[in-house]
C-alpha cells in the first residue's frame, strides 16, 4: 500500500472533517468522532483514509494500492476544496515515497463527480 498525506491550514478543521466524512459516507464507509477530532474513511477499492482535526489545520491521509492513490487524493481533496471554497482551502498531497502527490485548489469552476 502507498500512503499520501496533506496538511490543510484552516481555522475550522473539525467542521470540514465532519462535513467531509458525512458527504463521503454516501459512497464509502466513514466515521467521525467529534470528541477526539478524528475520522476514518474506507473506500470500495480497498483504500482507506484518516481525518485529524488539529489546532489550525486538518490533517488528511490516504492509503491505497499505488494505482489508486491519485484517485483517492482527488476525491478527498476536491470535496474538501469545494466545501472550503470561501476559505480558499488548498490541498497538496505528499507521498511516503518522496514523490509529490496531486494538488487541489478552487478553480472557480463547478466540481463534477
Amino acid at each position: 500500500m502507498a500512503r499520501s498525506e496533506a496538511r490543510v491550514p484552516t481555522d475550522r478543521p473539525a467542521r470540514y472533517a465532519k462535513q467531509l466524512a458525512s458527504h463521503l459516507g454516501r459512497r464509502s464507509r466513514t466515521d467521525w468522532d467529534e470528541e477526539s477530532g478524528t475520522g476514518t474513511l474506507a473506500f470500495d477499492n480497498g483504500g482507506t483514509g484518516t481525518l485529524t482535526a488539529t489546532d489550525g489545520a486538518l490533517l488528511l491521509a490516504v492509503e491505497a494500492e499505488p494505482a489508486h492513490l491519485d484517485l483517492l487524493e482527488g476525491v478527498v481533496g476536491r470535496h474538501l476544496v469545494r466545501f472550503g471554497a470561501r476559505d480558499e482551502l488548498v490541498v497538496e498531497w505528499h507521498r511516503d515515497n518522496g514523490e509529490a502527490g496531486t494538488a487541489q485548489r478552487n478553480s472557480g469552476e463547478p466540481m463534477s463527480h
